[in-house]
């Protein structure tokens, strides 16, 4: 605890304890996976591959009749993949392609550049050992084995894998509905006349792309004036049919901050005070059934706590079983002169010396810095970096996927 403020553990355990997973399980085409989270886990109904094969383009043979480099041998079959030849017949060799099953009798494949094609022979000039070249069946997978687990999220070489063994569906969890809106008088839509006073609402296009990335349905509520009456309202209607409502803005105390007292008055509302930099303020509490967070309304603090407090909550409540970000530790290519109480989250980006470097401009309101970076530097309370230390580094690719 810093003074009155949770730590940046404490709070994403809390946030994580709350997480009440879907429990509806939904069968989908294997092609349209991308993206669930596997309900149950999938087993091979098969052996990887299915038979002994070649693994190469070549010559299948039986070892014993090669006993010295530039052995000829008689071709008897021609065996290209997708087609299932004869048994060898001893002192003969069978020419067969990448994929091909072994011909009975067969236990080497020899390469075709160590060998030479002579009319209806072959010469092999080196003596192979036996198992040269031949993925042997269940070698990769045997019949039974588990392919993937429950609680993944099926990438595409997910889906690759599951559709070798010849899975064409897999059952995965529903995907979470969420209830999306913005608050703040002050908003405007990109295309609208700026008035005096007005901003454009960029966390609007942030937020429901993000959600939307993470395999989310979306609802999209707009933007909510700062008046309570017209808050409690919209948060009835995100309440309906919704897993969770996330809004951006108003989750502070002051005056025009009508979030916080319109939660309490639908539901339940925990204000935190997070010993994080950007994004102290988060909201979290329930209305009429559904999951209630409440972002900072300053685009690089709602940004920086969706991707380090949203999302782990929202895969968990997706079913995933893994939901934290894995880190680097990389040298620092800056120097941090300034600590701070809180854990601070710096838009930084990789080098192409394979250190890190800063965007020169921290503030929570510097969007550009967030397209500029590549991931977030994690400097702990309380730490001065030096250029060359080691520092904790967070990719973007690990956070918005």
């Amino acid at each position: 605890m810093n003074g009155n403020m949770l730590s940046f553990d404490e709070a994403q355990a809390r946030l994580l304890s709350f997480v009440r997973p879907v429990r509806e399980i939904e069968t989908v085409d294997t092609m349209m996976a991308a993206g669930r989270v596997l309900a149950v886990a999938l087993h091979s109904t098969i052996d990887q591959p299915p038979m002994d094969n070649s693994a190469m383009d070549g010559y299948a043979l039986r070892v014993a009749d090669v006993p010295a480099a530039g052995t000829r041998l008689p071709i008897s079959q021609r065996i290209p993949a997708g087609s299932v030849g004869h048994a060898l017949q001893p002192g003969t060799a069978a020419r067969i392609f990448t994929g091909a099953p072994l011909p009975a009798g067969a236990d080497a494949v020899v390469m075709q550049e160590l060998c030479e094609h002579d009319g209806e022979h072959v010469v092999v000039n080196t003596v192979p050992p036996v198992g040269e070249a031949v993925r042997r069946m269940g070698q990769d997978i045997a019949a039974g084995a588990q392919v993937l687990p429950a609680g993944l999220r099926l990438t595409p070489q997910a889906l690759a894998l599951a559709a070798s063994v010849g899975a064409a569906q897999l059952p995965v969890y529903r995907r979470l509905k969420v209830a999306l809106f913005s608050t703040g008088s002050e908003l405007v839509m990109p295309g609208e006349p700026l008035p005096p006073g007005g901003i454009y609402n960029s966390n609007r296009f942030m937020l429901r792309n993000l959600l939307a990335g993470l395999g989310c349905e979306v609802e999209d509520f707009g933007i909510v004036p700062d008046r309570l009456d017209l808050t409690r309202e919209a948060l009835r209607r995100a309440a309906e049919g919704h897993d969770l409502i996330l809004s951006s803005g108003g989750v502070s105390v002051g005056e025009e901050d009508h979030v916080k007292p319109a939660v309490e008055a639908e539901g339940s509302l925990d204000l935190w005070k997070i010993a994080m930099k950007p994004g102290k303020p988060l909201a979290y509490g329930r209305v009429h059934g559904a999951a209630f967070i409440g972002l900072p309304g300053n685009p690089v603090s709602s940004f920086v706590t969706f991707l380090l407090m949203v999302r782990p909550f929202l895969l968990a409540a997706q079913g995933v079983r893994e939901v934290l970000p894995q880190s680097l530790m990389l040298r620092a290519d800056f120097d941090w002169p300034r600590p701070d109480r809180r854990r601070e989250f710096l838009r930084a980006r990789m080098n192409g010396q394979g250190g890190i470097e800063l965007f020169v401009n921290q503030a929570s309101s510097a969007i550009n810095s967030t397209v500029w970076a590549n991931g977030l530097v994690d400097i702990p309370a309380d730490t001065v970096v030096a250029r060359g230390e080691t520092v904790r580094f967070l990719p973007y690719g690990d956070l918005l996927n």
